[in-house]
């Protein structure tokens, strides 16, 4: 396969944007990266849209990209429509890479939008419901269903490792001091561990400064070939693995997908958890990210209270998680969340992040997950980026 890259990213803040449209989010975020890549739009072979939410928040279906697309004027290229939950910002990116990576086209629109605020919140909450087997679901809110997920397996998870609530709100507090020098996030208030403890509960036992807000944005990366990287004299950072996994899987293989995406990425890139020098992950709640450090082998079993308590994800720690704020603090707007990983973690190996930036990063790893089904997430997918 051939080498593909990164050669422009771009987004807009994240936040609620009750006056903007799918349209105009996606315009801003897709000038930004061409800007960046140096790239005009007819130099663009296809493009892959991800966006999960609008059939149920807009009632747009079908066409989403080209009628985003369209707007602004980019036409008659393939377009190709990404839905996977919350992981459909990083799908677009891994059908995007493989394009790539098969030398079918030299360069690639990845556009990540969503529009998932409603000033009715039952209509958020009724599309966010639909990304798990709703025969079984009994109609009942899925982001008490998400929450409950995290919270069943976060009270497993505690009795195994001797975690407690207050290295969650560690966790959390930690996220929202990286969103605090990020410009782009949804949140850049600072709360302490007991601010954070002592705040409205969402889901017992975790509160509601523990939890990802709803948010609306859009994020794009254009990913190229080296044959367009060296005839353009492009900067680049390369995608040297890129894996999704399905979960679900009923037997002994059940529980595993993360473990497997993560195992296949470091062994595609040819890398180990400590060659990695910052991660953004997929947290739903701080809890999910307690967890994962294991999953991700940025630690040992049962080591990431440790990890913790040492530091080792806040900026100058050991292994920086989530310095954009990730989708407690930078918000989660579904369909976009993949690809703002994506950018955050461009921008970081540039050295372009300004007061979050970690010191001379090499590799950085994103996972993002989607969907719940049989107790884990339906979709994941990891990418490993090094410069």
């Amino acid at each position: 396969m051939e080498k593909a890259y990164i050669c422009g990213v771009g987004m807009t803040p994240f936040a609620r944007h009750p006056q903007r449209s799918m349209k105009d989010l996606a315009r801003e975020a897709i000038t930004n990266a061409l800007a960046d890549a140096s790239v005009a739009q007819q130099d663009i072979q296809a493009v892959y849209c991800a966006n999960s939410m609008a059939g149920i928040v807009t009632g747009q279906e079908s066409i989403r990209g080209q009628v985003v697309l369209n707007a602004m004027g980019i036409t008659g290229v393939p377009v190709v429509n990404v839905e996977n939950a919350c992981a459909s910002g990083a799908t677009a990116v891994h059908q995007a890479w493989m394009s790539v990576a098969a030398g079918l086209y030299d360069s690639v629109l990845v556009l990540g939008v969503e529009k998932l605020y409603h000033e009715d919140r039952l209509v958020s909450m009724r599309a966010l419901a639909s990304a798990t087997d709703v025969e079984l679901s009994s109609g009942q809110s899925q982001q008490s269903s998400f929450l409950a997920e995290s919270s069943r397996r976060l009270a497993n998870y505690m009795q195994d490792s001797g975690a407690t609530l207050r290295h969650v709100a560690e966790v959390a507090a930690k996220s929202r001091r990286h969103a605090s020098l990020n410009p782009l996030a949804h949140y850049r208030e600072t709360y302490t561990v007991d601010e954070i403890l002592a705040s409205p509960v969402a889901a017992p036992p975790l509160t509601r400064l523990m939890c990802s807000p709803i948010s609306d944005g859009a994020a794009a990366v254009v990913i190229c070939s080296e044959k367009f990287r060296r005839e353009r004299s492009l900067k680049v950072v390369r995608i040297a693995a890129s894996v999704l996994r399905s979960g679900g899987t009923p037997g002994p293989l059940a529980g595993r997908s993360v473990d497997d995406a993560a195992d296949a990425a470091y062994n595609m890139a040819g890398l180990g958890p400590e060659d990695i020098s910052l991660a953004e992950v997929h947290d739903t709640t701080a809890a999910s990210e307690l967890m994962l450090y294991e999953r991700l082998r940025f630690c040992k079993k049962n080591e990431a209270p440790a990890y913790v308590d040492e530091g080792g994800p806040s900026l100058g720690g050991r292994l920086p998680v989530n310095t954009s704020g990730g989708l407690i603090a930078r918000g989660h707007p579904v369909g976009a969340t993949g690809v703002a990983q994506i950018c955050e973690l461009t921008w970081q190996l540039r050295q372009q992040a300004g007061d979050r930036q970690v010191i001379n990063p090499r590799a950085a790893l994103a996972h993002n997950a989607g969907g719940t089904l049989a107790g884990e997430s339906a979709a994941t997918a990891i990418h490993i980026l090094t410069i």
